[in-house]
């Protein structure tokens, strides 16, 4: 019997389309004189975002386009990197922490279930520090966020969902839900021996707000979900809703 579910944040309970860490990804390395693309930054997303830096820049063509314009590629780039991208994401985060639409609706409804809710995020907690307060004013509250920066082995490491549960008073991994919209969220699930379950059209696989994801027809709508869904399934997701929207009935199908 699931107690206690943990959520992503950007591309699950809030940002739909995890735009504010592509974009911010995008800026950073525009600020250094290099051309990143969205689709570069968001091939490495749910990694904590220094890691992330490092698999962009272990890209070859992004990588040899960093070394044209600034040279060394290693870890002095990522620290050079980050500290461009830090406040980048501190402001454009906390501008896109509008709630995933049905996400206040959807936790209102867990806790009526009597279920714990709990998060964790990619991001470190000086970034989150910005979106917290904006998140709460509209409907999204869990009781425990825990950052990237605040374990030892961030995602696809368990570290983060066990921490969640341990503030949560949880033992069982197997009565933990984990909703996340990454690859290595849902890979941290199952390391932490968490139930886990894959959000598509909401996050960083679809990549769209929730305003142009409304202008596209059925067609190209069941594409993207088949397309944000594949790595989530082969990651160890049990299962993939277009949002957490959903999450209320697909618990009550569960029970």
């Amino acid at each position: 019997m699931i107690r206690a579910v943990v959520f992503d944040w950007a591309g699950t309970l809030v940002d739909h389309g995890s735009r504010a860490p592509a974009l911010a990804f995008v800026e950073a390395f525009a600020g250094f004189g290099v051309e990143a693309t969205e689709a570069e930054a968001r091939a490495p997303m749910g990694l904590e975002k220094r890691a992330h830096l490092r698999a962009m820049l272990a890209e070859a063509s992004l990588r040899a386009r960093w070394k044209a314009a600034q040279g060394e590629a290693g870890e002095p780039a990522v620290a050079r990197l980050y500290e461009a991208f830090a406040p980048l994401a501190a402001e454009i985060a906390a501008r896109e922490a509008a709630p995933v639409p049905g996400a206040p609706e959807a936790l209102a409804a867990l806790r009526a279930r009597g279920l714990r809710i709990g998060s964790t995020t990619g991001y470190a907690r000086e970034i989150m520090a910005h979106v917290i307060p904006h998140a709460a004013a509209a409907g999204i509250s869990p009781e425990v966020v825990i950052c990237a920066d605040e374990v030892t082995a961030p995602r696809p490491a368990p570290d983060m969902i066990l921490a969640a549960m341990a503030a949560l008073g949880e033992g069982d991994p197997a009565a933990v839900l984990v909703v996340d919209d990454s690859a290595p969220g849902i890979e941290a699930a199952k390391a932490a021996g968490a139930r886990a379950l894959g959000v598509t059209l909401s996050g960083n696989g679809a990549g769209l707000s929730a305003e142009a994801l409304a202008a596209l027809g059925p067609e190209a709508r069941a594409a993207l979900r088949d397309r944000a869904a594949a790595p989530l399934r082969a990651a160890g997701a049990e299962a993939v809703l277009d949002s957490v929207a959903d999450l209320p009935a697909w618990l009550q199908e569960q029970a």
